[in-house]
């Protein structure tokens, strides 16, 4: 949707659209603008929900665990958890095989981990990161 469509629909012309569009992404209100890519057409349609627990806990711990994620890039999501376990991460791959090497060269060696917990999706119903305003 491009600037001249938002302002009509929410009553504005071009310019002060535009300009109430600036002031939100400096605000920090819109983090960024994302283009919403076909995972199958390029080649990334297994997703994986990995639930980890971590062997201990610490305010060290969980900092040196969620910076070691950081650098993951099949790790397209994760969330502290609360219950049974610390973390919920989602993991883009193209296959099965490529989630196991994830697995063995990645995830296992993040620091502390203690069990982890695969559940592999087996199709995508609805997938936004549009908020409900």
């Amino acid at each position: 949707m491009n600037i001249t469509d938002i302002g009509t629909k929410v009553g504005l012309s071009h310019t002060p659209c535009w300009r109430r569009i600036r002031k939100m992404q400096d605000s920090g209100v819109i983090k960024s603008q994302n283009c919403h890519l076909d995972a199958e057409k390029v080649g990334l349609d297994v997703s994986i929900f990995v639930f980890v627990r971590l062997d201990t806990h610490s305010a060290e711990v969980l900092d040196k665990f969620e910076a070691s994620t950081q650098s993951i890039p099949e790790i397209m999501q994760y969330y502290t958890m609360s219950g049974e376990f610390d973390y919920l991460l989602r993991i883009v791959v193209a296959n099965v095989r490529e989630y196991e090497k994830t697995i063995k060269g990645k995830l296992l060696k993040l620091p502390h981990v203690g069990t982890m917990n695969s559940h592999f999706a087996l199709n995508e119903i609805k997938n936004t990161s549009a908020l409900p305003i």
